[in-house]
């Protein structure tokens, strides 16, 4: 399970990097004006759906269900094949409604542009870019085929190719004098195909060349959507927590463009270490239960918790102590100002707080999708989405658009309780081994005294931040000593063993 969080990991952090600076490159070429915010929401659109279709509802049903027919040698072909030909139909006709209805969908994320060019410039670039949730969709679906093969690299690799894509397509735009707006709408579906390509080919070559046929609802997917729809209705309650936080926004002048850049900046640890250790937990739990391992299903949840704990709880002190160099050096220039940074930085530190309970969903979440039980995570999204409403709606006129990081913080962490609390009764496998309580408060002190370095650091390194060129090796230097210190500390302490990590390489390098 290392190696495989390991792969999915390095190709996530990859695409991450490459993200950033697109991110970056967008703030310097747009800054946060109205072409910039238009394409935000137009790109978000997609995006928002893809988590009912793709990594969302859709997904966390098929790959339990897939790879319990993989392992018990159950026609997966014929399942995943069915399974493709209903994706693409629903998807087809979910897009072209949606083409139409393009104004009504802006309007609902960010009422604030009414009246003026954010709105058509939303409403076109929206058009252009919907369909990228077809070709994402069906991409999400090979490469759920992939990972319950334990085939993580095509598909961990594909998101690379969006932002390669988007990275070109900047340079050419500026070079040639070109709409940028525009232009990335454009590169939005023509991505899309790129991935979908690239994760066809893989699976074909394993074995599983799918291809749209004449959809037949057969029992398995009856049994399919019946799991799904939970989960689809859980997704529609996240999207609403989106679109709190994005109607809040669109109230402040640049608020959307703070945010999402903050946004942009803890997702990197969120990626890297969340998403990857979903990707894994969820077809290996699934395997481990149909074969009746629970003791084995323990160790992967408790391995997974382990491991993402490590990376993303000093990444979270991180994004609290040392906002502003990291806005800073990352996205000021260009027409995104000083102004711009304090503002994002502000909602980094929020999200910062946040950030091990994104984790920790993505590590409690796939404990009942294995089970495919999608229901009861739907009703603990319900609740949180009524705090992150009422803490965005109720806090926005006291403390701006602050208040959309907040809710989404709290609701967060709200989430991870409910989860926590609903899986008490599911038996061993979902019961956190001694060695994991052993070492959590070991990795949380040494994140602690890594963040006292930090800031002690900073002070230091101060007048480099403030000296143009030499702040990029200012942020490097800041970088490399908290990495240092916490993974010195931690190893002193017991937080973690190099050495265990070496046997876990050695014994994925033999399977």
């Amino acid at each position: 399970m290392l190696g495989g969080f390991l792969t999915v990991g390095s190709w996530t952090l990859l695409s991450r990097v490459l993200g950033f600076a697109r991110d970056v490159m967008i703030a310097a070429f747009l800054g946060t004006g109205p072409a910039a915010q238009a394409f935000i929401v137009a790109f978000s659109l997609p995006n928002m759906f893809r988590r009912f279709f793709a990594e969302g509802a859709f997904n966390m049903a098929f790959v339990p269900m897939f790879s319990k027919k993989l392992e018990a040698d159950d026609d997966p072909l014929g399942f995943a094949r069915d399974a493709f030909s209903g994706l693409a139909t629903v998807l087809i006709v979910f897009t072209v409604v949606a083409m139409f209805a393009m104004p009504w969908l802006v309007w609902a994320m960010a009422s604030g542009f009414v009246g003026d060019e954010r709105f058509d410039l939303s409403v076109t670039y929206g058009r252009i870019a919907f369909p990228y949730i077809l070709f994402i969709s069906l991409a999400a679906l090979l490469s759920g085929v992939l990972n319950a093969m334990r085939r993580f690299t095509a598909a961990a690799a594909a998101p690379v190719l969006l932002n390669v894509i988007f990275i070109a397509a900047l340079v050419a735009s500026s070079a040639m004098g070109w709409d940028i707006g525009l232009i990335l709408a454009w590169m939005v579906p023509l991505a899309g195909i790129a991935q979908l390509a690239l994760v066809w080919v893989a699976a074909s070559r394993a074995g599983f060349t799918l291809t749209p046929k004449r959809p037949v609802l057969t029992p398995d997917l009856k049994r399919l959507a019946i799991i799904a729809a939970p989960a689809a209705l859980a997704g529609g309650v996240v999207q609403v927590n989106l679109l709190v936080g994005r109607q809040v926004a669109s109230q402040f002048d640049s608020a959307v463009a703070w945010l999402y850049n903050a946004d942009r900046l803890y997702q990197l640890p969120l990626g890297v270490v969340g998403i990857a250790i979903g990707i894994v937990l969820l077809p290996e739990l699934s395997r481990r239960l149909q074969a009746g391992d629970e003791t084995g299903g323990q160790d992967a949840f408790s391995r997974a918790g382990e491991i993402s704990l490590a990376l993303t709880i000093p990444a979270a002190v991180a994004l609290v102590v040392i906002p502003l160099p990291l806005v800073e050096v990352l996205f000021q220039r260009g027409l995104f100002g000083p102004d711009d940074t304090a503002a994002t930085a502000a909602a980094v530190q929020i999200y910062g707080l946040g950030l091990p309970a994104f984790v920790l969903q993505k590590i409690y979440q796939p404990l009942f999708f294995a089970r495919a039980d999608t229901k009861r995570p739907f009703y603990y999204a319900l609740v949180a989405m009524v705090i992150n409403a009422a803490l965005a709606i109720g806090l926005a006129p006291t403390i701006g658009y602050l208040a959309a990081a907040i809710g989404a913080t709290l609701a967060s962490w709200g989430m991870v309780v409910l989860l926590w609390l609903g899986s008490r009764k599911m038996g061993i496998s979902a019961r956190l081994d001694r060695r994991f309580r052993a070492r959590i408060w070991r990795i949380t002190v040494a994140s602690l005294l890594m963040g006292v370095v930090l800031i002690a650091a900073q002070l230091v390194l101060n007048p480099m931040f403030v000296a143009g060129a030499w702040r990029y090796l200012a942020l490097t230097l800041l970088v490399l000593i908290g990495i240092l210190s916490y993974f010195g500390t931690g190893q002193l302490i017991g937080a973690f063993k190099i050495s265990d990590f070496r046997r876990s390489m050695r014994r994925s390098g033999r399977r």
